[in-house]
C-alpha cells in the first residue's frame, strides 16, 4: 500500500473516527485504525464492536492495499505534522513508513485479516431524510436519555417508524423528550430501534445542515450515511416503555412563559437548592409565577416573572436542572406549559401551542417532585 494525501484532509478523517476506538479492547486489533487504499480512494475505519465508523476521501493511490495502525499514536503523529502532504506506505511485514517533508517515521501495525468487517448494506431496508431534520430530531431528544446503566433500554434514543412518521424519544424516567417528522417511506413499514447514546453523539457530530442522510435498518443494527461517512451501531435490546401512558392527554391549565427569562431565573434560584434535593417550588397566582428555594445550609431565594395565569393558586415542584435542560432544547421565544395539579407530570412545548399534546413536536414531559413543607 502506498498513497499521498493532504495532511489536513487526513487529520479531518481521523477526527471523524477516533472517538470510536475501544479504550480497553478485548481484541488488540480494535485499538487500531483500518486503513485501505483502493480505486483512488482512501478509507479509514474504526470500531469498538458496538459502534463502527467508516469514512472515505479521494487520495493519490500509488499502490493499492491495506493495513491497520495503532489509532492513538498514529492520530497524535499526524496532528503534529507541519508538512502540507504526507506519503504513507506499508510493506508485507506490516511496517508503515510515514514521510512528511524531511521527517520520516516507521510505525509497526497489524494485518487487516483479523479486523472486524462492517456488514454489507445492499439488501437492507433504507430511507433518506434531510440531515438538518435528523440532526434536530436527535438534538431535541438525546439530552433526556438516562446516563445510568441500571435501566439499560433508557440509555438510548428510541426511533419508532409507523404510518410514514419517524418518532424519536429520550427519557430517563424523570423527564421525557419526544419529536417526530414525516419521512418518505411506505406507510405500511414499521420498525422500532433503540440507538445507543454513544452512536447518537457520533451521528450528530457528522451531520450538517445540507443534503440528505441515508438510514439503513437491520434487525439488530442501524447505519446512518452522510458526508462520505457511514456510522453503524448495534441496537440496544429490550422493550421500551409505552410513552403515551406518561404524556397527559390534556392539561387543565395552560401557561405561556418567556423562555430566556424563565431559564435565567431558574439558574439563579438553583443556587439555593441542596445537592441531595434539587427542587424548586413553582407558585402560580393571577398574572405571576414565583420560584422559591429554601435550604437550611445554604439560604433561600425568591424570584418572580409575569405569567398569563388566572385561576386558583397552584404550587408544584420541579428539578431546576431538568427544567433548564428542556428550555435549552427549545428554540422559540416562548414556551407553553401544561399542568393539571402538583402530582401529575408537566408538559412543555416549544411555542404557544398545546391543544393536542399527543401530536405536538417537539414535546417535553417533566415529572414533579415532592413539595417540601415550609
Amino acid at each position: 500500500m502506498k498513497f499521498v494525501i493532504s495532511t489536513q484532509e487526513l487529520n479531518y478523517l481521523i477526527s471523524k473516527i477516533q472517538n470510536v476506538v475501544a479504550q480497553k479492547p478485548t481484541i488488540p486489533i480494535l485499538s487500531n485504525f483500518l486503513i485501505e487504499a483502493y480505486n483512488d480512494e482512501l478509507i479509514l475505519t474504526a470500531t469498538d464492536l458496538t459502534v463502527g465508523i467508516r469514512c472515505h476521501t479521494e487520495a493519490k493511490i500509488l499502490e493499492e492495499g491495506a493495513t491497520t495502525l495503532p489509532a492513538k499514536r498514529f492520530a497524535q503523529l499526524i496532528k503534529e505534522l507541519t508538512a502540507v502532504n504526507v506519503e504513507i506506505s506499508s510493506n508485507a511485514n506490516e511496517v508503515t513508513t510515514i514521510v512528511a517533508g524531511t521527517s520520516r517515521f516507521k510505525l509497526n501495525g497489524m494485518g487487516k485479516t483479523d479486523y472486524p468487517s462492517l456488514p454489507d448494506l445492499s439488501q437492507v431496508h433504507s430511507f433518506h431524510v434531510k440531515q438538518s431534520e435528523l440532526k434536530d430530531l436527535f438534538y431535541r431528544t438525546s439530552f433526556a436519555v438516562s446516563k445510568e446503566d441500571n435501566r439499560y433500554v433508557l440509555t438510548g434514543v428510541l426511533m419508532h417508524i409507523a404510518n410514514g412518521l419517524a418518532t424519536f424519544v429520550g427519557t430517563d424516567g424523570k423527564r421525557l423528550a419526544r419529536a417526530h417528522a414525516p419521512i418518505e417511506i411506505s406507510p405500511s413499514f414499521t420498525s422500532q430501534s433503540i440507538i445507543p447514546l454513544k452512536a447518537v453523539d457520533e451521528i450528530l457530530k457528522n451531520l450538517t445542515d445540507e443534503g440528505d442522510a441515508k438510514i439503513s435498518l437491520m434487525s439488530d443494527k442501524i447505519a446512518v450515511e452522510a458526508n462520505q461517512t457511514r456510522i453503524l451501531t448495534k441496537l440496544l435490546s429490550g422493550d421500551y416503555p409505552d410513552i403515551n401512558r406518561v404524556i397527559p392527554e390534556q392539561s387543565e391549565l395552560i401557561v405561556n412563559l418567556h423562555r430566556e427569562e424563565l431559564a435565567s431565573l431558574l439558574r439563579q434560584i438553583s443556587l439555593f437548592t441542596a445537592d441531595h434535593n434539587h427542587s424548586v417550588r413553582f407558585t402560580f397566582t393571577n398574572g405571576e409565577l414565583k420560584l422559591t428555594a429554601n435550604t437550611m445550609d445554604i439560604g433561600e431565594g425568591t424570584v418572580s416573572m409575569a405569567a398569563n395565569y388566572s385561576g386558583p393558586k397552584l404550587e408544584i415542584a420541579f428539578n431546576p436542572g431538568f427544567f433548564i435542560d428542556i428550555l435549552r432544547h427549545c428554540k422559540g421565544e416562548t414556551v407553553t406549559m401544561g399542568l393539571t395539579d402538583a402530582y401529575n407530570p408537566g408538559i412543555i412545548t416549544d411555542g404557544e401551542h398545546l391543544t393536542h399534546p399527543l401530536q405536538i413536536s417537539p414535546l417535553f414531559v417533566i415529572m414533579p417532585m415532592r413539595l417540601s413543607e415550609d
